[in-house]
């Protein structure tokens, strides 16, 4: 919040956040040593007049603060009293800007941080790295933590094992193999993880990378990482390395005229994409090496020479044994790119005439822009047939395994049948048989054939406004509705390509296919194509068929995002029933959606209310007599004897209900007896409210079972349950989220201190009409939920109509 108007590029912020938590740290270290009768050995000599202290000084102004936290950020590197590692980091450091006032104010919160509590540096690290997001201009995009572990595990990586991420970013592929080794090594000896550190390395083109990596991994427990500035596709220094596992989502983007790699690369290629995978082909073990790489599209089908002659590498080389398509919303919010994962194995490869593909259509969170968390993930099951695959190779023992009857998202393709044409293509849906031969009754016809399709082109930067000037002007996917498009918040004076009202307007490019109804005469930029029906079809009858096929609508998987050109728009097959039948189906649909459009009523707009008779006794949640407040903690995320015990651990993810309250019968985390003993964690009796009271404030639980719940939760233990009934209180507190979000305190994060929370009042009536109201709540809440399941039978209603076009 501090440094958004100097310093705009959240990269660059997070570098500044970076610096000042380790410049920090490492006076802290040194007061510890100080403290326990040792000497400084960050900030002496020399460097002394550098330390955070002196920086506080009260006789300095405000430029002389400035001029020596701006050279102490220059001058540290070359301090030969403190370890390499902290002289990597501050390599190349600088301060971006000159305004006294901020970098004040800035300090002042960075000097907050009190490290009393080893993983309170990594709690504050991993959340600047959660909102780093996209590097765009390089290709890059973060990759989410749950993919990162999805690909792990189908790595296994083991104890003696050498390991490697030849972009590693923020080393996120690293400590994810470091954490999963641990996890399945539980009684490793000092020599034996002094010996597993050593074996994971990290290069990476960009010093800013680096270092966040260093840091990164040094607050899990790497004292000497081994992460180096290094240019994989046009460096040689490092060229005779090689590990038995690698581990990448390396850049998509190639920079402008291309990359000019050395001359040891099997491919004679300038795609950093193509180039990578060469690289790691090159670079895992030549007997028993293994990789998983995140790719763009392009890799997988496109025809393109450099593309083609790397997929027949990687089977001549006998190097691929599967794919996995990845879903298109995995990178939101920072792209729609539609990516696949590479599985290598020099081993495997060979004992296999088969390539394995598997689709994962839910990752565990919905592919909005939002990615909310979901109850049900495709990830467990994918891992586990992919590892019983593997042993089925190896032990040449496929009795473990139905192959003739294997899951919808599962294919087994022969090899020679995917290099028979030479193309090497790598799309599962070419050889799935039913979906190639599609039936219909009805005439099947090209999308041209039917209505017209209008490119969108974007006008200069300079020509759009935010005060009505001009013409409306869309650009994208984030501006579509449900079915209509949502207000304008551009206009332009330049029109370039226009769409009229009743238009359907299809997303071209990260996200290939959503679509929309235009409302008005608009521009449209370059991420919307216009589809303009003629006399042969319904506008209702497409807009729905469009709708509700959006997942067969492929594009061309390009390097950074997956898009769609005109071209491919016009030969897209439609069925063209005669306009009699589309009005019928058009008419069984359009009722289908006025019963979703009536309970999407309800459900948006349900909030449970109750009437507090003025008669009735207000109580504070401070009053000792009637309930207990605590809160929670969590044990150090780097000591591995903490960590998967037998103790339920709440987190924010258990409350996946932002509306409802939930009933906690099981969480995603667990601890152990000695991780509850050395945190501020506390056991919880079951039947107790968990109130979330920072960052999200306000979603409230009922613990079925006892358990411990992290800080970010205030907890009411009910003391007499003659007079309190643990629903009504949960239930009052409902009605309390916009007082306890006033009440909240803090910078980006608030937080509702306990001392604020044992304030807030909740009526208290009899115990009959505790239970009387809460009955009558749950009777509207299952009116509610009843409402959602109606919305989804109806949905599926409209899916299986639609589907009905293409029986034979």
């Amino acid at each position: 919040d501090i440094l958004v108007g100097k310093v705009p590029d959240p990269k660059s912020q997070v570098e500044q956040i970076t610096i000042a938590l380790i410049y920090k740290f490492m006076d802290d270290m040194d007061k510890e040593s100080v403290a326990l009768g040792g000497n400084a050995a960050f900030f002496a000599g020399d460097y002394e007049k550098f330390s955070w202290t002196n920086i506080f000084d009260p006789k300095l102004g405000g430029f002389d603060m400035l001029n020596l936290y701006s050279n102490a950020m220059v001058e540290l590197n070359k301090n030969p009293g403190i370890p390499q590692l902290f002289r990597d980091i501050f390599k190349n450091a600088y301060l971006p800007y000159r305004d006294p006032e901020t970098l004040k104010m800035f300090l002042k919160i960075i000097n907050e941080f009190h490290y009393d509590h080893s993983e309170k540096l990594g709690d504050a690290f991993e959340y600047l790295l959660s909102v780093l997001g996209s590097q765009g201009d390089a290709g890059q995009f973060r990759t989410p933590r749950h993919i990162i572990d999805f690909m792990t595990a189908i790595m296994q990586p083991q104890k003696n094992e050498t390991i490697c991420d030849p972009a590693c970013g923020t080393a996120g592929f690293l400590i994810s193999a470091y954490k999963y080794i641990l996890k399945h090594n539980t009684h490793l000896t000092p020599d034996e993880r002094k010996q597993l550190i050593q074996n994971f390395v990290g290069y990476d083109i960009s010093p800013d990378m680096v270092r966040l990596s260093l840091v990164n991994l040094y607050l899990h427990g790497f004292t000497q990482p081994k992460i180096f500035e290094y240019d994989t596709l046009t460096s040689e220094d490092r060229w005779n390395e090689y590990y038995d596992i690698i581990l990448a989502n390396p850049p998509f983007m190639t920079p402008k005229g291309g990359i000019k790699p050395h001359k040891k690369f099997t491919m004679q290629a300038n795609r950093s994409e193509v180039l990578f995978v060469d690289y790691i082909a090159e670079h895992i073990h030549p007997i028993s090496g293994r990789a998983a790489i995140i790719v763009p599209e392009g890799i997988i089908f496109q025809s393109a020479t450099a593309y083609k002659a790397l997929r027949k590498l990687l089977f001549e080389k006998n190097l691929l044994y599967g794919v996995v398509s990845l879903p298109a919303g995995v990178f939101q919010p920072y792209s729609g790119v539609k990516t696949s994962v590479l599985l290598l194995d020099k081993t495997l490869a060979k004992k296999t005439d088969k390539i394995l593909f598997l689709k994962i259509d839910n990752d565990g969170f919905g592919l909005g822009a939002q990615r909310k968390e979901l109850a049900t993930s495709d990830l467990p099951d994918i891992v586990r047939f992919i590892n019983k695959y593997q042993s089925a190779i190896i032990g040449n023992d496929f009795s473990g395994l139905d192959l003739e009857n294997l899951p919808p998202n599962v294919l087994l393709v022969e090899k020679n049948k995917i290099a028979e044409n030479g193309d090497y293509n790598l799309s599962a849906d070419r050889y799935r048989v039913d979906t190639a031969k599609k039936q219909t009754r009805f005439e099947m016809v090209r999308l041209g054939d039917i209505a017209d399709v209008i490119s969108g082109q974007s006008p200069e930067s300079e020509y759009y406004n935010e005060n009505g000037d001009g013409m409306p002007f869309y650009q994208g996917r984030t501006e579509f509705g449900e079915t209509y498009l949502k207000e304008p918040k551009y206009w332009t004076r330049k029109i370039t390509k226009t769409a009229i009202k009743d238009d359907i307007l299809m997303s071209v490019r990260a996200p290939v296919g959503p679509v929309n109804i235009s409302t008005q005469e608009i521009c449209i930029g370059r991420g919307i194509a216009a589809i303009r029906p003629n006399e042969k079809i319904l506008l209702t009858f497409l807009f729905t068929f469009l709708r509700f096929n959006q997942e067969n609508i492929k594009g061309n998987g390009g390097a950074v995002f997956d898009s769609i050109n005109r071209t491919q728009i016009l030969d897209l097959k439609i069925p063209l029933p005669l306009l009699s039948i589309q009005k019928e189906i058009v008419a069984k649909i359009e009722q289908y959606e006025k019963i979703i459009a009536g309970a999407k009523q309800v459900t948006e707009n349900y909030k449970p209310e109750i009437e507090i008779n003025p008669d009735w006794e207000m109580v504070s949640l401070g009053n000792s007599d009637l309930f207990q407040i605590e809160s929670g903690g969590t044990p150090d995320s780097t000591n591995n004897e903490y960590w998967d015990g037998n103790i339920k651990w709440t987190t924010l993810v258990d409350l996946p209900q932002a509306d409802f309250i939930t009933r906690i019968k099981d969480t995603k985390r667990t601890i152990t007896e000695l991780g509850l003993k050395n945190s501020s964690a506390k056991l919880i009796p079951a039947n107790s409210i968990l109130v979330s009271s920072r960052a999200t404030i306000g979603r409230i639980a009922i613990n079925d079972i006892e358990l411990a719940t992290n800080q970010g939760f205030k907890i009411i233990v009910i003391k007499n349950k003659d007079k309190v009934s643990n629903e009504f209180v949960a239930l009052m507190i409902t009605q309390l989220k916009y007082k306890m979000e006033t009440l909240a305190v803090g910078g980006t994060f608030k937080e509702i201190s306990k001392t604020n929370f044992c304030t807030l009042e909740i009526p208290l009536p009899s115990l009959t009409a505790q239970a009387e109201i809460v009955k009558r709540i749950e009777n509207e809440q299952a009116l509610v939920n009843a409402n959602k399941a109606l919305i989804a039978l109806f949905e599926e209603k409209i899916k299986t109509e639609i589907n009905k076009l293409w029986e034979a």
